[in-house]
């Protein structure tokens, strides 16, 4: 029966989503590569803000950060919330001057963005480089989460639980592009908070209200309730590396900075801060205190990443539980479908229309190759997640790092220092990434920070050196 109900709500789901990119397409019958990659930039202010919030919330958000807080304890959900600016940074400090750059170079990727900046084709070579493979390492073990999701809840062959996530969200981004993804997004993020919500919501009346779940906790390891939780985990050096890679240094994320490109006007862009925001805390706040009250019903499990799949097996009902199972696929879906079109922008707009004789750059000849390179993006990912080789998911533990330390300085410099050049940018590039990769493979962290800490800092002294280099 239980199974019967996860297939029913699946199917309906899948199909659902399906329907939402075809009508997209109807709804827009003039081809474009702007339409195709960034939607007209026409997104509204409840679009925008699920757009950015889906995008940068994956798998993790379901799985990883609730079993940090079932470990860590009550304080884990206060870190977490350290990402609720992130779409009220991201749209306010990148927002405005983005769109405006982007509309006037019509421009669709952050790297077109940088090649206008600093009319340097090297650094935007390099960018567009480690972009498409961070994008290709997150995306392989995305679909690997995804099929690890459904051969456990349906009881399916890793194989097949990856052909099916896999056609479904390659068919729908193929089908409508940027203007499906802004759509099957919203319905994403609604059921992604509702998910969070149930859930926490269940486990409180499973404990018998918030006090008696934390009396519980407190109980069972006194640590879990105070301020530096278990085994002491919390000090400044901890916070800082957490306040840069979940914070501040979001400002230097792709996925996230696409979006100020894509929004119709400004009244749009303060809605998104607003809602945006508010989607983050609910969220983040619904799965994470999820988790670590859930603690007090399953105390021993040993592996932490498993109490949001106990919980939802063990409180739910069946029809319930497929609607829950819905939820950490649309993160997934939500994170997969929007770096797909940013690889394909990634590999025509960025190195291949470069170097191709003006003839060939019609809009015509652009949309013509903009669906197919797509698939070829799916197709690859697909095949790597098949056969996953160690390599790529051990450089996804260093992608999310790596784009920050590779954009977040020619960019945010970029658009607020008149005097950055391009030596600066590369300086910055060769220095950060070089430090991060080595600290990050070395298993270094100077004076306890997380890699990415003394890579920024690096990265900032190195621009500055390049530019006062090429300045004088």
């Amino acid at each position: 029966m239980r199974t019967l109900a996860l297939w029913a709500v699946l199917i309906v789901y899948l199909g659902i989503l399906l329907a939402i990119a075809s009508l997209s397409t109807r709804s827009q019958p003039t081809a474009s590569w702007q339409n195709y990659y960034l939607g007209n930039r026409t997104a509204g202010g409840l679009v925008l803000a699920m757009t950015l919030a889906t995008s940068y919330t994956s798998a993790s958000s379901f799985i990883g950060g609730p079993g940090a807080a079932y470990q860590y304890g009550l304080v884990w959900v206060a870190i977490a919330l350290i990402q609720l600016p992130v779409a009220w940074l991201t749209l306010g400090v990148l927002g405005k001057k983005l769109a405006i750059l982007s509309r006037h170079y019509q421009a669709i990727t952050i790297n077109q963005l940088l090649y206008a900046r600093y009319q340097s084709r090297l650094l935007s070579t390099l960018t567009s480089v480690s972009l498409l493979i961070a994008f290709l390492a997150i995306l392989t073990v995305q679909f690997i989460g995804a099929s690890r999701l459904l051969e456990s809840a349906l009881g399916l062959s890793y194989g097949t639980g990856l052909l099916i996530f896999g056609i479904t969200v390659s068919l729908y981004t193929l089908i409508g592009g940027f203007q499906a993804v802004m759509l099957t997004d919203v319905l994403q993020g609604l059921i992604m908070l509702i998910g969070g919500v149930l859930l926490l919501a269940k486990v409180i009346g499973a404990t018998g209200g918030l006090m008696p779940a934390i009396v519980k906790l407190q109980q069972i390891d006194p640590q879990l309730i105070t301020p530096k939780g278990t085994g002491n985990l919390i000090n400044l050096p901890m916070l800082g590396s957490f306040w840069v890679l979940v914070g501040f240094g979001t400002l230097g994320l792709p996925q996230t900075a696409t979006s100020c490109m894509a929004y119709k006007d400004s009244r749009a862009m303060h809605q998104a801060m607003v809602v945006g925001s508010i989607i983050l805390g609910v969220f983040m706040l619904t799965m994470h205190l999820s988790g670590a009250l859930g603690h007090a019903l399953f105390p021993n499990l040993t592996a932490p990443d498993q109490i949001v799949p106990t919980l939802m097996t063990h409180l739910f009902s069946p029809v319930a539980a497929g609607l829950f199972l819905a939820a950490p696929l649309s993160a997934i879906m939500s994170t997969v479908d929007a770096q797909l079109l940013q690889c394909s922008a990634t590999l025509i707009h960025d190195l291949y229309l470069p170097f191709t004789p003006q003839n060939a750059r019609s809009p015509q000849s652009l949309m013509r190759s903009a669906r197919p390179v797509t698939l070829i993006c799916s197709l690859l990912v697909l095949w790597a997640a098949w056969h996953p080789p160690k390599l790529i998911i051990w450089l996804n533990l260093m992608a999310f790092g790596g784009l920050q330390v590779v954009f977040l300085w020619p960019l945010l410099l970029g658009l607020y220092w008149p005097k950055a050049n391009a030596t600066g940018a590369l300086f910055a590039f060769v220095i950060g990434l070089s430090s991060y990769l080595g600290l990050t493979i070395l298993s270094i962290k100077p004076w306890g920070f997380h890699p990415v800490v003394p890579a920024l800092i690096g990265s900032l002294i190195a621009f500055m050196i390049g530019n006062r280099r090429q300045a004088s």
